[in-house]
């Protein structure tokens, strides 16, 4: 049962990411995409939600093995990692030729790291899944 419950909240995050992802896509990075929020409620809701949700899906099935969810919670956090990498790059790129003066390593360093942090959790996951039980 909770590992169900782990593999569905996975699967909500997942969802939530990509349409992050296509939300941003459509806005050009900056600007409001489909969704009527701007990046930052954006970034609020489906962001911190998305990469909340895998966090408690590891720890709610901790004793659980599953290849499935170790593999899922990888994803997100690979989609954390990627998509902030890229708009980490796009960002860093628009502000040399704009002359702006911010720092955007500063603000995408951390989720990076949070997008790691998943990835690593997720190859636990996997690799207690690939320990034979004594």
């Amino acid at each position: 049962m909770v590992l169900k419950l782990a593999i569905i909240i996975t699967a909500i995050s997942i969802a939530l990411l990509v349409i992050y992802g296509a939300d941003v896509a459509a806005g050009g990075g900056t600007a409001q995409g489909f969704l009527p929020f701007d990046h930052k409620i954006r970034g609020m809701t489906l962001g911190i939600t998305g990469s909340v949700l895998p966090i408690i899906g590891y720890f709610i099935s901790k004793n659980e093995q599953s290849k499935t969810l170790g593999i899922m919670i990888i994803v997100c956090g690979l989609l954390i990692v990627l998509g902030s990498a890229t708009f980490l790059v796009i960002q860093s790129t628009m502000e040399k030729e704009n002359g702006m003066e911010r720092n955007a390593m500063a603000e995408f360093g951390p989720v990076i790291v949070v997008g790691a942090f998943i990835t690593a959790l997720g190859a636990i996951k996997i690799k207690k899944s690939s320990v034979p039980v004594s």
